[in-house]
């Protein structure tokens, strides 16, 4: 700092987990927060809708103009035709769960169910092990066998790959299964390569050899789980041949990985959210957490399944206290904004954007832009830029970042609980999200003590109500040392003797409810399955992806295609290509190779429409469609026809890839 100016950000390399270590995405976060294109005053649009024709206004006109506009809404059509939308783009609990869940309870407005990520996977696992109790990151350290599973780690999860190597360096083999050849792929020592969306019948294959070869732990099994003979009797049609003739994976393969996992102790699996983005995601998770149970991989440290930590360091913390008691209004998932926007009845008349950019990271995104583009739809966007999103506001609210503002961030990561101190003022008018909710709330004339906690005294209540394992965390001592680690022992071993969160105790290797097994859904009738990946390597999801140093790593999205695929459309290297279904089209350069095997392509997410060819991007052809528990979104289910492009295609005909008129 100098002047009340940012000069510098770096890593704290005291942090005992990221240890001084920042990402391609943070690591010049200041040139965020100073961008000459950030937003820092109000905006009132001026022009059509997605034209960015904007002028600048007072808080005090913008703030009038909204709870005006918002009042009538409610009063003509009732609080639930006004609509949230949000994720976790702050990262922190103040910020993202607060306020705004206070001023919309009190509106009457819709129930977002945030569900795009995550819950999924969440659903199935409970549905196998009533818990989401996993793993501690750092406890990869004494694993042998290390099975990265969805996840790309290097580009998604920086900080666990130092740890992998270490356990490398001490005789650890590391398996990625992944269907692209990923960064993380390139540098384990095996990469498995199912068909996407087979991932439940690789788990079945490798669990009949285990059970066929006699290398489950029986002893375990009897102990601590059920439903084993109904499990055993699933399996008996999941031979190595079958398995290969489904999944793809050579017969052999699925013999030799069985093996190995299944006699290297300890043996940990590495699951994180990239399975639970296909129709059956759900299920597939929960078919592979029966794995560790019936090897006996718990009893271990270093052993079972390392999955998101929200366990320990963030569903503890008292949400509640945060967000308030809220009504039991009609509920909208957020997957299906496009529906919500264009079909639903009653009708949206109101819609409320912040943390999100719904318009690059929802699926189906041709349906969401038909949505925000309607005339009679009132849109309010709290944002730093003008998004692809904003661009199609009536009135844009200019928000704080991270260095600007006081939060609680959780995470889902490792076992730490942060609290982010402000670093400078808020730059021009931004404001934080709690303080505008607030502002918000008295243009609304809502009046009583919902409204009137300061952010640090919601960080203290998410604290002061927390559970275990952060019922011992003293915000005076996190807010000097700026992290707090949940209270776990450190030979953690939480299934060792069993003790699952099921009504008995017991691992659920069969269910009624979600068995563990495998149907391939019906899909899209075109040839090729779609994977968009986080495959960006300066991008998390939408954000970053204007900032120019971030967009010049990048260069641009390709479509990675096998060279088989290339062949038989007549496709070379470098080609511009059309890819399209029945949800819209995407055009894009090809890049032959083997990231993708044939039968599959390859788009990484996170790009604007404005900044890409054609002026479109991967969610034009992700379906809206549901996973089958946890409403989440099953973007990998997609299936495109690809053709090369051969008129040229003029860049910025998409009206957003146009600078905003904004004096």
């Amino acid at each position: 700092m100098r002047d009340g100016v940012a000069e510098k950000l770096v890593g704290v390399k005291e942090h005992p987990f990221t240890r001084g270590g920042l990402c391609a995405k943070v690591s010049h976060f200041l040139e965020r927060t100073y961008s000459p294109d950030r937003l820092c005053r109000p905006l009132m649009r001026t022009g059509p809708k997605g034209s960015g024709a904007f002028e600048p206004v007072s808080w005090d006109v913008a703030l009038a103009h909204i709870g005006e506009r918002l009042g009538a809404i409610v009063d003509e059509h009732g609080g639930e035709a006004v609509l949230p939308y949000s994720f976790a783009g702050t990262q922190g609990l103040v910020q993202g769960a607060s306020m705004d869940r206070r001023f919309f309870a009190r509106l009457g407005a819709c129930r977002l169910e945030r569900t795009i990520c995550g819950q999924a996977a969440a659903a199935g696992q409970l549905e196998a092990a009533g818990t989401l109790v996993g793993m501690r990151p750092f406890d990869l350290l004494h694993s042998r066998f290390i099975v990265l599973w969805g996840t790309n780690t290097i580009v998604t999860n920086l900080h666990q790959w130092p740890i992998v190597q270490q356990a490398r360096k001490a005789g650890a083999r590391v398996v990625v299964i992944d269907p692209l050849l990923t960064r993380t792929a390139a540098a384990a020592d095996w990469h498995v390569r199912p068909l996407p969306g087979t991932d439940a019948a690789l788990a079945l294959g490798l669990m009949h050899v285990i059970v066929a070869e006699d290398l489950h732990d029986a002893d375990y099994v009897a102990a601590h789980t059920e439903g084993f003979e109904r499990l055993a009797g699933e399996l008996a049609a999941w031979s190595p041949a079958r398995t290969e003739e489904v999944t793809g994976v050579a017969a052999g393969e699925v013999v030799a990985l069985a093996r190995a996992y299944a006699t290297t102790r300890p043996a940990a699996i590495r699951r994180l959210i990239g399975i639970e983005h296909h129709r059956e995601g759900a299920r597939m998770v929960r078919t592979i957490s029966c794995l560790p149970a019936l090897v006996g991989a718990w009893r271990d440290r270093g052993g079972g399944i390392l999955g998101p930590t929200s366990w320990a360091a963030y569903s503890a913390l008292d949400q509640e206290a945060l967000a308030g008691p809220q009504p039991d209004t009609r509920a909208v998932n957020m997957v299906r904004l496009g529906h919500a926007l264009t079909e639903l009845d009653p009708p949206v008349h109101a819609l409320v954007v912040y943390n999100s950019n719904p318009a690059t990271t929802a699926p189906d995104s041709t349906r969401v832009m038909r949505g925000l583009a309607r005339d009679d739809l009132f849109t309010v966007v709290l944002e730093h830029f003008l998004t692809d999103t904003a661009r199609y506001a009536d009135v844009v609210l200019p928000a704080t970042t991270q260095v600007e503002h006081v939060d609680l961030v959780p995470s889902w990561g490792h076992t730490y609980v942060t609290y982010n101190e402000p670093a400078i003022a808020p730059v021009g008018d931004a404001l934080p999200n709690t303080e505008i909710f607030r502002r918000l709330a008295g243009a609304m004339g809502f009046d009583g003590e919902a409204f009137e906690a300061t952010d640090e005294e919601l960080a203290r209540a998410a604290l002061a109500g927390a559970r275990a394992p952060l019922d011992t965390i003293d915000f005076e001592r996190l807010r000097e040392v700026g992290w707090a680690e949940a209270d776990l022992p450190e030979d953690f071993r939480p299934f060792a003797d069993g003790g699952f969160g099921t009504p008995s105790g017991r691992l659920r290797l069969w269910s009624d409810g979600l068995p563990p097994g495998f149907d391939p859904p019906p899909g899209d009738d075109e040839p090729l399955a779609l994977v968009t990946a986080k495959s960006a390597h300066h991008f998390l999801n939408s954000t970053y992806a204007n900032l120019p140093r971030h967009l010049a790593g990048e260069g641009e999205p390709l479509l990675d295609l096998h060279p088989d695929d290339a062949a038989a459309r007549g496709i070379a290297d470098g080609d511009v290509v059309r890819v399209s279904n029945a949800r819209g089209e995407v055009v894009a350069r090809a890049r032959l190779g083997d990231v993708v095997r044939p039968g599959v392509v390859a788009l990484p997410s996170g790009w604007w429409a404005s900044r890409s060819p054609g002026a479109t991007m991967a969610n034009a052809l992700t379906t809206p469609e549901l996973t089958d528990r946890g409403g989440g979104g099953a973007f990998h289910s997609a299936r495109v026809e690809v053709a090369p492009v051969r008129e040229p295609v003029a860049a910025g005909a998409h009206p957003a890839s146009h600078p905003a008129e904004v004096p």
